[in-house]
């Protein structure tokens, strides 16, 4: 284990209830990194990810203001294997560099818990560089309502969507904690506030680190 920093990832399929928990925590004063701001920035204008995502996919993917349209990349890739490695060939390698640099200055400016959004931190075989990862699971009908209600899609397109990913119960083996997210929201905010009190505060009380906000 890092002995300057706890580095925790948050992982768990499509749909979970990630973005809450990482939200409650970061509200608690956890150091949070988000892995949709690193791939937003990961594919900004001007970046070589944008340009090898336009050469590859052509101008389709691309918004009136030449930013990507993320819904018609996701729709291509959810039916085509080819294409979807293709993207992450694109992608991954860059929000790995963003999320690296990102961590060092968590550490730079001393603080003692790090949490990492990884949605597909299995999948990509990231797990080893965190000292705990936490997933969030939920009922696979929950999920694709999530789904269709947050992204305005189809259920056939959600279940493509979650069906691509790591299954909820192998995620769940190799966790060190799990959060489940089957009921209201306010359910989950009170199963991070445990967590938040049963490990992170004593994890900070044992080696008197106090949280920087």
């Amino acid at each position: 284990m890092d002995e300057t920093i706890l580095k925790v990832a948050v992982t768990g399929g499509a749909g979970s209830g990630k973005t809450t928990v990482c939200n409650r925590l970061k509200e608690l004063g956890v150091k949070v990194i988000s892995s949709d701001a690193l791939a937003k920035e990961a594919v900004a204008q001007g970046s070589l990810a944008h340009e090898n995502i336009v050469n590859y996919f052509g101008e389709k993917v691309l918004l009136s203001d030449g930013n990507l349209n993320r819904q018609v990349l996701r729709r291509i890739i959810i039916k085509n294997d080819v294409a979807r490695l293709a993207l992450e060939r694109f992608i991954h390698p860059e929000i790995s560099r963003l999320m690296h640099l990102k961590i060092a200055q968590a550490e730079q400016d001393g603080d003692p818990v790090l949490l990492v959004e990884v949605p597909l931190l299995f999948e990509l075989g990231m797990a080893e560089q965190f000292d705990v990862v936490i997933v969030v699971g939920a009922n696979y009908e929950l999920r694709v309502k999530r789904l269709m209600e947050r992204d305005n899609v189809s259920r056939d397109e959600a279940e493509d969507l979650i069906n691509v990913q790591m299954p909820d119960a192998e995620k769940v083996k190799r966790a060190e904690f799990v959060l489940t997210n089957d009921g209201p929201k306010y359910q989950l905010i009170r199963s991070v506030d445990l967590l938040f009190n049963n490990f992170f505060q004593k994890y900070l009380k044992m080696n008197r680190k106090p949280l920087t906000g």
